[in-house]
């Protein structure tokens, strides 16, 4: 058996898996967000590891865990965890979503060096810039600090005893030099910190270190089970739905919008705000395009209106064309491809004509929009999508799905109900760290349908696309 443990914002997931990928327990332990200041978004570390042995012990309460060979990790990315000489945490882990860090982000982004070798923009939530802001802020913490973790890295130094990071979370720091999948001294240097303070690095696949005797013996598992190196989050959750091949991609419509392609190549575009970032297989990396509010714009709308948004895109009908009115879904800024924290949401070209209805197309037409842009800067680098997964609350919608999939220009396979997202992904990492097994067990899950597009108004929606993009240039300059 094998175990995926996936570390979220406000929960920690477990399951567990045998040897032909059927889940047979799973648990969860939630976790909390502490907010002492305006953007500040923390989590104490000790959190965490009561979580996990939360979930451990009730998966060991549903199926006897001596059969388990190795566990797989998946977590948040971003999060930096401080540790002294002695491992202490030295203050809560700023997290992904923190944005105190801004000023300095901009700093680091402004050195060419930092694109050039990580290949992507320097955001606010990434790792290297939350030192800079400590060492500005709390340096008394800073001159402490021996050792830097993400949050799944931190969990496995309590799991094994080891500082080790994997490609695909060591990419979201702003460190790694994601084409040789290595840290960079550089800019390590470049914000008060050396190699000495990083982890040990390893592929996701491989084995990171093995499991504590006494944890092992708490839980009920055999001595010398494998960790593996597993994941962040989207990558994991890649692995989950088989997005490990060129050509293969998944499109994630929850609260937060994902396109993630998978690569054979390294091919940036830092200016796009594409993210390119190593894979969790060996010689792979990937690109995402993330929209802020998804189903998140939906459910904003549908809380406005006094109305269930699934009540909302049922009564739709088929797929129409768009009309003249726009909806701007930048309702707390954007990611890709604008970097703009500043830029707000906005209805565009109302008229008395525009009922309940209306809106709430134009609202899933602005996110298919958003997916659009992402599309296009992801394969204006060469990445090629040839298959799109659907996963996440927002594709019970058939609407919203087909209009995708006509902006896009390709079919949308919808997978069976069932979890494959990053606890599963982080399970299947473990198996391969365990047995030597590589990408070929990362399959597709089983396809209950497709949705193909409507080729009759593709037109349409490239020409509405083409004035949303025009939208965004006139509404920034109000901004």
């Amino acid at each position: 058996m094998y175990i995926g443990l996936d570390l979220g914002t406000s929960s920690l997931k477990g399951i567990v898996i045998d040897s032909e990928q059927t889940i047979l327990a799973e648990a969860t332990a939630p976790l909390t967000v502490a907010r002492p200041h305006d953007g500040w978004s923390e989590q104490d570390p000790e959190s965490w590891l009561k979580a996990a042995d939360q979930v451990m012990s009730a998966l060991a309460s549903q199926v006897s865990l001596d059969g388990v060979a190795g566990i797989g990790l998946s977590g948040h990315m971003h999060g930096a965890t401080l540790l002294g000489a002695d491992d202490a945490v030295l203050r809560p882990c700023i997290l992904w979503n923190d944005t105190r860090s801004a000023k300095q982000a901009a700093a680091l982004d402004a050195d060419p060096r930092f694109r050039a070798l990580t290949g992507n923009i320097v955001f606010p939530g990434f790792t290297a810039p939350k030192l800079v802001w400590v060492n500005e802020n709390e340096p008394e913490i800073f001159s402490k600090v021996a050792k830097v973790l993400l949050p799944k890295d931190y969990l496995r130094l309590w799991l094994t005893g080891d500082h080790v990071a994997e490609m695909s979370d060591a990419a979201g720091t702003s460190w790694l030099d994601t084409g040789a999948r290595d840290w960079s001294d550089d800019l390590l240097a470049a914000t008060g910190l050396s190699r000495d303070h990083m982890p040990r690095l390893v592929e996701g696949s491989e084995v990171s270190g093995t499991l504590r005797d006494t944890l092992a013996t708490q839980w009920g598992l055999p001595k010398g089970v494998v960790i593996a190196g597993g994941g962040g989050d989207n990558a994991a959750s890649a692995v989950g739905v088989g997005v490990v091949k060129p050509g293969e991609a998944f499109v994630s419509l929850g609260t937060s919008g994902v396109l993630f392609a998978s690569s054979a190549a390294y091919q940036p575009d830092a200016a796009s705000a594409v993210h390119t970032f190593c894979h969790a297989l060996p010689d792979t990396w990937h690109q995402m395009g993330v929209i802020l509010a998804a189903a998140d714009a939906l459910n904003w709308f549908a809380g406005t209106v006094g109305q269930k948004a699934d009540a909302l895109t049922r009564s739709l009908g088929d797929l129409r064309a768009p009309g003249r009115m726009l909806f701007l879904p930048y309702l707390g800024g954007e990611r890709t491809p604008h970097n703009d924290a500043a830029i707000r949401g906005a209805f565009l070209h109302l008229d008395h004509s525009n009922d309940t209805a209306a809106l709430t197309r134009a609202v899933l037409e602005g996110v298919t929009h958003a997916f659009r842009d992402s599309f296009d800067a992801l394969t204006g680098t060469g990445t090629q999508i040839t298959r799109l997964i659907g996963v996440g609350g927002g594709t019970r919608s058939d609407y919203w799905v087909k209009a995708i999939a006509t902006s896009l220009g390709m079919p949308i396979d919808l997978p069976v109900s069932g979890d494959f997202g990053g606890a599963f992904g982080a399970a299947r990492l473990g198996m391969m760290a365990a047995t030597g097994a590589g990408a070929e067990i990362a399959t597709a899950p089983p396809i209950e349908r497709s949705i193909d597009p409507d080729i009759a108004l593709a037109p349409a929606f490239s020409e509405a696309h083409a004035r949303y993009r025009e939208s965004y240039t006139a509404l920034k300059s109000l901004t």
